[in-house]
């Protein structure tokens, strides 16, 4: 793909969102369960999208806390081979962490723990920043020239 050459495709843009929605949620269960999972009873969906979960005051809390940043860390890496680009990075970031607000509302309710709200902003902020850097590095690479003519 030219990246001059910019075509609206609504198509592609949703499938990237929902990919990167999965992957994000993928790689937090992965963590969860590494972390979290050794430590409680029984794994559940409360752990991803109940903010009562994300408190800094527990053990437990604070797996949950280390599970989402290395999800978000893990998203940034997604994002450098999902969105490919740097100035998109920021776009596809909120728009995860948007949808993940609306799923935690109807879930549990809106979240009233502010642990919740700096812990997902500050994710918002690592995954964005560390995919953007991610992507400049990836854009700014030198690009190969073969030669076709053979000298003569």
């Amino acid at each position: 793909m030219f990246y001059g050459a910019v075509v609206w495709d609504p198509w592609l843009i949703v499938a990237q969102i929902v990919s990167l929605q999965c992957l994000y949620y993928l790689g937090l269960g992965i963590f969860s369960s590494l972390l979290v999972g050794t430590r409680v009873a029984k794994m559940s969906l409360v752990y991803f999208f109940d903010y009562a979960t994300v408190d800094a005051s527990t053990i437990t809390g604070w797996c949950v806390i280390v599970s989402f940043f290395l999800s978000s860390i893990a998203g940034a890496v997604f994002l450098v081979y999902l969105v490919e680009r740097a100035k998109k990075c920021l776009d596809f970031v909120s728009t995860l962490y948007i949808i993940h607000l609306l799923i935690c509302t109807v879930y549990g309710g809106w979240p009233s723990s502010v642990t919740w709200w700096v812990v997902n902003g500050t994710c918002l902020a690592v995954m964005a920043l560390l995919g953007e850097y991610l992507c400049m590095k990836r854009e700014m690479r030198e690009i190969p020239i073969s030669r076709l003519r053979s000298s003569a």
